[in-house]
């Protein structure tokens, strides 16, 4: 029987074959990347807002305190977002006449709320409470990053779930000590815990040891 195919076939095929795998990788690594970078992500990425508020202005050089905007971080899942009467309580004496901040004393005078787009927005299916993580000592910063030193905002961190869970996972828990006297006592309730630190099995109880990586802990 004749030869079907030129001996150099076995060569292209095999050039072939490697080509396609090359491709192939090369085309998840880009996907990767681009999943990962600033594109998709928006981390670094400064977002046109209808007033160009500074952070860094009001919370490092004035000394105002994150709360006295976000008043309800402490005791709600949403951080909140400041009425324009906030605003008004320092700039209807100071830059009063700012055309800059023409936007704010016009909500003011309509009682139309400032359409703030928004840095950080998580997918509606996962549930986050703020006050949860701000009353077991987790600062602004470790998510946001330094809002103080940010004339405008923009996203420091990912917010993906392997973030977040990876923040889980290192992170510390305030146990208390073997005596009982410090810590943050909602966490005795897990004694088994506290039998393994007094006993030096464990050094240190992690966010993921009390079930903090679990599904159903941002995933209703």
């Amino acid at each position: 029987m004749p030869q079907l195919f030129h001996r150099s076939a076995n060569s292209i095929s095999k050039i072939s074959l490697a080509g396609a795998v090359l491709a192939a990788g090369g085309l998840i690594a880009f996907a990767y990347t681009m999943d990962r970078g600033n594109y998709i992500t928006d981390v670094h990425v400064v977002k046109e807002q209808p007033v160009p508020f500074s952070h860094k202005h009001h919370v490092s050089d004035d000394g105002i305190d994150c709360r006295y905007c976000h008043t309800s971080v402490e005791t709600s899942s949403f951080a909140g977002l400041p009425a324009t009467e906030i605003c008004m309580s320092c700039h209807s004496q100071i830059w009063s006449n700012a055309e800059i901040l023409e936007p704010v004393r016009a909500s003011y005078r309509t009682g139309e709320s400032l359409q703030w787009t928004r840095i950080h927005d998580l997918p509606d299916f996962v549930y986050f409470n703020h006050s949860i993580h701000i009353n077991k000592g987790v600062g602004c910063a470790t998510c946001h990053g330094r809002v103080d030193q940010m004339p405008l905002m923009f996203k420091e961190n990912t917010l993906y779930m392997n973030w977040c869970i990876n923040c889980h996972r290192t992170t510390k828990v305030d146990f208390p000590d073997s005596t009982g006297s410090n810590g943050n006592k909602f966490y005795s309730i897990y004694e088994h815990f506290q039998q393994d630190l007094k006993n030096h099995d464990k050094d240190s109880i992690t966010v993921k040891d009390i079930g903090g990586t679990e599904c159903q802990k941002c995933h209703y």
